[in-house]
Order: structure tokens, then C-alpha cells, then sequence
């Protein structure tokens, strides 16, 4: 059985390093899946759900908000602005991200001062969790 180095490194830490199977990624693109052997690739990755199968034939499931991918012979990097497992993240602060995100909207709506650039990455970043929440949760078939 094949596998890739895979590591996944944020401005504060280095969230996952381990080899893998492979890797499903949100790239500027579309979605891409990376085996072993995957041709050298650079790309900016955009908002959404990384899918992880590991060698030991468990799946994880996280959210970035961003970044970039290269890929290597062998190995696999994420440069990621955030990068949070689904399992970690707190349904209680996603839902008051969400209202605070719907809320920069709504004054955006109103003609009130709203950095346009700030709103959209958040609704973004909420999107991407939720999303990350919701396939993690099918994976392990929670209700």
C-alpha cells in the first residue's frame, strides 16, 4: 500500500503530520483528490473541507479557510491560514460565529461602514466549518 507524507501547518502550530492515503482539498481550481504519485503541484486553496483518508482506514475530516498546497513526489504540504478538525469544533461558538457573520451583512446592507473583505472571509470561514461539522458527523453517522 502506497502512502504520502501529508503535513498540514498553520501561522501558530502544525495541526497534522502523518502519512496518508490520500487527500481530498478545495483548491482555487475545484476540488482535487491527491494520491501517491500525484504529478508536483502548487496551488491556493480555498475555504472549505479537507477529507483525509489515513492508513489505518479511519477518515478525517477538517476545515481551513485558506492557503496553499504543494505537492511533491512524495509529500504533501498545506500551508493553511487556519486548519481545525471537525471534531474539535464547538457547535455553540459556530452558531455565534454565524449570527456575528450575519450581522456584518446586515450593516453592510445598510450602507453602514463594513469592511467588505472581513465580512465575506468570515461568512467563508463559517461555511467551511459547518460544512466540515456536517461530513465529519456523516462519516461517523451521528444524527
Amino acid at each position: 500500500m502506497h502512502t504520502i507524507k501529508f503535513e498540514i501547518v498553520t501561522p501558530e502550530r502544525v495541526v497534522l503530520k502523518e502519512e496518508i492515503l490520500q487527500v481530498t482539498l478545495p483548491t482555487k481550481m475545484g476540488e482535487i483528490t491527491v494520491l501517491p504519485n500525484h504529478i508536483p503541484l502548487v496551488s491556493s486553496l480555498m475555504p472549505g473541507v479537507i477529507h483525509i483518508k489515513k492508513k489505518d482506514g479511519t477518515d478525517e475530516v477538517m476545515a481551513i479557510s485558506g492557503g496553499f498546497l504543494e505537492v511533491l513526489k512524495d509529500k504533501v504540504v498545506i500551508l493553511a491560514d487556519t486548519a481545525e478538525r471537525a471534531e474539535e469544533l464547538d457547535e455553540t461558538r459556530l452558531t455565534s460565529a454565524r449570527q456575528r457573520a450575519a450581522e456584518l451583512k446586515d450593516k453592510a446592507r445598510r450602507g453602514e461602514k463594513v469592511d467588505f473583505a472581513e465580512v465575506n472571509a468570515a461568512i467563508e470561514r463559517e461555511l467551511a466549518r459547518s460544512k466540515a461539522v456536517k461530513r465529519w458527523r456523516k462519516l461517523k453517522n451521528i444524527e
